[in-house]
């Protein structure tokens, strides 16, 4: 009966440590992925700021396309 307990005994110690290093895997994990939440929003605003620069570009060159326009059609 000794034995049995000394082996669950010894079980137990293992699983208590695998469990431990699954929980520090886990938070580990956790702490990558908001990392890369983080970067994933800054290249997000990053490239709606570029979208923004050409909008306002296209729409420069438009203005004056139709402004050379109306001058040759006056």
């Amino acid at each position: 009966m000794a034995r049995i307990e000394g082996t669950l005994g010894q079980m137990d110690k293992r699983l208590n440590h695998i469990e431990t290093e699954i929980v520090g895997l886990r938070n580990e994990i956790v702490g990558l992925r908001n990392e890369l939440r983080g970067e994933i929003d800054g290249l997000r605003a990053e490239l709606r700021t570029k979208a923004d620069r050409w909008e306002i570009r296209i729409w420069f060159l438009l203005i004056l396309i139709l402004m050379t326009v109306y001058q040759f059609l006056r």
